[in-house]
């Protein structure tokens, strides 16, 4: 065990309790009012110490030396410019980190030379030109309200406002650090990654659509023409990625949008980081597919009496249909069973193999049907499924041989493979045996069985990827599945995996409603088959690692075979040459895909971010969120290829090395205490919410499958979602006011502030909702106020709210309104729905609420104040 995981797993002092932080310094104990100041010389600490007395001048120096430098300064110092107050005064400047301030507060105090009789080098220092605040010091041993009120934006690129009005939007395409080192050894100086993180398929409300029968691209390296282009004259262009010199195409000259001639650098193309273009025949090795969805259900006695086939069914035919899309079904239990939907059938036809080691189709012309044509007979089908096995006591799955099956059905024209698994397979090809014991869950820091038992799954999803098709696994089993093994089906196949481990038709109705709204998203969302997606990025820069759900042709192109609007995807990359000649670098990433409606498309997104020789620059530049986000991917493959433990450590060196970094490299005037740059000063908060979340935290309550499911989301979701289940929101509601509200849709959307993950911020007279992303709870104090239980519950008291209470009343009141809107909004920010739980003191479910207060200590993990401390002496030591 290594120094820095065992000092986290070491129990804290006996009496020490949840919320509590050990011997808080009054700064960082103090909850509102302004950041504290950067820390003194322990000598100009304690000579403050007999000033108690002046308070308020004390708190004005205090907010003299945290504000960046500006105008007012001088006459606020003044107020105070006596002989009671100068020794105080004199000691407190000592502690400043702006020299220049110092040496005009001096001037001030004696009486000397004001602005104008400085030297000229000072005097010529613009007051407005101040540290950045991405690069104000920040002590996070004493400030500790860190989180903004507001929800976290990216960084925006230090870039000249021309190429920063065109640049690719954040919400498609981030990078960790949008100032690019110029060369791998500042990077490596930094200690930060270089990554990407895509969304590129993206639903996007305005997406400029470009036909026609010349797509400009560089002759070198494939490039789509855009923004960050130069034209040299009319007839030249450069490349942004390899600076080849290209010809403008005749066609290009003319402007669709203006009709005019002669001004290629005004189209779409040249002016739109983000563009669709519809492709002509060159990009097509075989004429588009049709649209092709096969469902692949389990029927054993398990998953008829979890009742998931009454709420599939009655959504299967609101998936997306045109004249050619086709459809098929398979069932399985200890045999597989296929359905003939032949046109002319007077009802549909059952066909049972049951030989399932050597699997075969029977009627493979009439089992995937246009639907069209055949759409009576599917609505006889899906009617008649649920109660066809009402009554069947077959208990195996021979899931292995549905998939074979399925795969052959499907071989010839590529689509989409929906599987239904309520249990552990059982039976013939792909069985597999429970690996769980749940007293060996976390022995000590090592997880075991993260990785695939057989290689049946990958070996089949690689063989469906090579056909165009991916497979999405939707698994609803409150039992042990092995979706450490079961997952590599819709990993290696571009695939999703759904989950949903209290599934039961009766006993959990929060889990069946989340279903639904799941499942009526993914029938009807925009889809893309037989994608491939290359990433290209100027010269000098090279991929080396993917994160997702794909399989790698090579290099820089990615197998899709189908690609959807929820997939997101991490980039790790490296700089191979030097970038000294070069101001600014370029990433693009190409996916080209047919549609449902069978048009080949090509969606391009580029990105354009600055070139810097300075350390400060680069941390000026960090987007922490990002950072964590591909820090989380990269603990994933840790955690299965090494250990749990290894990609704990990891995590942990990688905020030591850099605040280390920061702290050796960046800063000027060397300070005590923990310092970050504001960029990441939620860094440390960021890495310790990855410690504690499903995927990567200790102890014995997370079972095997639950830890599995959270690393397949952290590697496959786009960063926007899986930001709130690294760090959840907590926002007081029985105080909300329309104060600071958004107008959406003509929808009045409260903004409550974001508050710290600490029962301390639980206050027994309030209502408190938490957003994990997946999950929110809505926490109700013991004594809330009655107005808040009446106009938004419905009850007259809090002994009268429901223990299972997983939907708001509609209510015709100001507080219910606001209360539903602020839930619909958030949940309207993510393709997958949350689930509402509303929990009391003594509901079960507060344990689920307490795990994620990030910033308090539990059983097997540090406060947050403690894990700074444990920092703090790994940087020192």
């Amino acid at each position: 065990m290594s120094a820095c995981t065992a000092g986290l797993a070491q129990p804290g002092p006996p009496g020490r309790h949840l919320g509590h932080y050990p011997s808080l310094p009054p700064g960082y104990q103090n909850t509102s009012g302004p950041p504290a100041p950067s820390p003194m010389h322990p000598a100009m600490q304690a000579a403050t110490q007999p000033y108690t007395q002046a308070p308020q001048a004390y708190q004005q120096v205090r907010r003299i030396h945290t504000c960046t430098l500006c105008n007012g300064f001088h006459y606020k110092f003044n107020h105070f410019n006596n002989s009671s107050t100068k020794p105080f005064m004199l000691n407190l400047l000592m502690g400043f980190n702006h020299v220049y301030l110092v040496i005009v507060l001096l001037c001030q105090m004696s009486g000397g030379p004001g602005m104008a009789q400085l030297s000229p080098s000072l005097a010529s220092m613009s007051l407005q030109s101040g540290t950045p605040e991405a690069l104000r010091v920040v002590n996070l041993l004493q400030e500790r309200n860190l989180l903004p009120p507001t929800p976290i934006s990216a960084p925006t690129p230090c870039l000249t406002q021309d190429l920063q009005r065109i640049n690719c939007s954040p919400e498609v395409y981030r990078c960790t650090l949008t100032s690019i080192p110029q060369t791998q050894s500042l990077l490596n100086k930094a200690k930060l990654p270089l990554g990407l993180l895509l969304h590129p398929f993206k639903d996007l409300s305005q997406l400029p659509v470009v036909t026609s029968s010349t797509i400009v691209r560089c002759r070198s390296c494939r490039t789509y023409i855009n923004p960050f282009v130069s034209f040299l004259d009319q007839r030249r262009w450069k490349c942004n990625l390899c600076y080849r010199v290209n010809d403008v195409p005749e066609e290009f000259m003319y402007n669709p949008v203006s009709r005019s001639y002669g001004e290629p650098h005004k189209r779409p193309e040249v002016q739109n980081a983000t563009i669709e273009f519809i492709a002509p025949s060159e990009y097509m090795l075989r004429p588009p597919q049709p649209a092709v969805y096969l469902f692949v259900l389990d029927v054993s006695h398990n998953a008829v009496e979890k009742g998931y086939l009454n709420v599939s069914m009655d959504n299967n035919l609101k998936l997306y249909k045109d004249s050619r899309t086709k459809v098929g079904f398979i069932t399985f239990d200890s045999t597989v069973h296929f359905y003939n939907l032949q046109e002319g059938l007077s009802q549909p036809q059952m066909l049972i193999v049951s030989d399932i080691e050597d699997i075969f189709l029977p009627t493979p012309d009439s089992l995937l049907v246009n639907l069209n044509e055949c759409k009576e007979l599917v609505q006889d089908l899906l009617k008649s499924l649920p109660s066809l096995f009402q009554k069947t006591m077959e208990t195996q799955s021979a899931l292995g041989a549905a998939l074979q099956a399925a795969f052959k059905l499907l071989s010839p024209t590529g689509g989409r493979m929906s599987v239904f698994q309520t249990q552990l397979p059982n039976l013939g090809v792909g069985a597999l045996q429970s690996r769980e014991d749940p007293n060996q869950r976390a022995s000590a820091k090592e997880i075991q069985h993260l990785s695939p038992a057989t290689d049946f799954y990958k070996k089949l999803a690689l063989d469906c990827s090579g056909q165009q098709v991916a497979v999405d696994l939707f698994l609803l089993s409150s039992q042990y599945c092995d979706l450490a093994s079961l997952g590599c089906i819709s990993r290696y196949s571009a695939g999703n995996v759904y989950y949903y481990p209290s599934y039961h038709h009766q006993h959990s109705p929060a889990q069946v409603e989340c279903f639904q709204k799941d499942l009526k998203r993914y029938l009807t969302r925009k889809i893309g088959f037989e994608a491939v997606m290359r990433i290209r990025c100027t010269k000098g820069l090279s991929i080396h690692t993917f994160h997702g759900n794909f399989f790698v042709r090579s290099t820089d192109l990615l197998s899709l075979p189908n690609v959807n609007p929820d997939a997101g995807f991490a980039v790790q990359m490296s700089i191979d040459e030097n970038l000294v000649d070069t101001q600014v670098v370029s990433f693009q990433a190409a996916l080209l895909y047919t549609s449902s409606k069978g048009e080949r498309r090509i969606r391009v997104h580029t990105l354009c971010l600055p070139v810097v020789n300075s350390l400060t620059d680069i941390f000026a530049g960090a987007d922490v969120q990002a950072i964590s986000g591909l820090l989380a991917c990269m603990a994933v493959d840790r955690s299965v290829t090494a250990s749990l433990g290894d990609a704990r450590d990891a995590m942990i060196n990688a905020a030591i090395d850099s605040l280390a970094s920061y702290r050796q490299f960046a800063l000027t005037i060397q300070q005590p205490g923990l310092l970050a740059p504001a960029c990441l000063r939620l860094f440390p908060l960021y890495i310790l919410a990855l410690l504690k979340q499903k995927a990567f935290r200790l102890g014995t309550s997370t079972r095997l499958d639950d830890r599995v499911f959270a690393m397949c989301q952290l590697k496959y979701q786009p960063l926007a979602y899986a930001m709130p289940m690294i760090h959840p929101s907590l926002y007081r509601l029985d105080d909300l006011t329309d104060e600071g509200a958004l107008n959406v849709n003509e929808r009045t959307i409260p903004q409550p502030r974001v508050l710290q993950l600490s029962v301390e911020k639980l206050s027994r007279d309030g209502a408190f909702l938490m957003d994990a992303g997946t999950v929110m709870y809505l926490w109700i104090g013991r004594n809330c106020n009655p107005i808040f239980l009446t106009q938004v519950l419905g009850v007259p008291s809090y002994a009268d709210v429901l223990d299972n209470l997983y939907v708001l009343p509609e209510i015709d009141s100001a507080e219910s309104q606001r209360t539903r809107a602020l839930i619909g909004w958030l949940r309207d920010q993510r393709p997958f729905y949350p689930s509402l739980h509303v929990i009391k003191d003594e509901s079960q479910l507060k344990a689920s609420l307490l795990q994620h207060m990030i910033e308090d200590r539990t059983d097997s993990a540090l406060s947050y104040y403690e894990f700074l401390l444990h920092l703090q002496q790994k940087i020192t030591k």
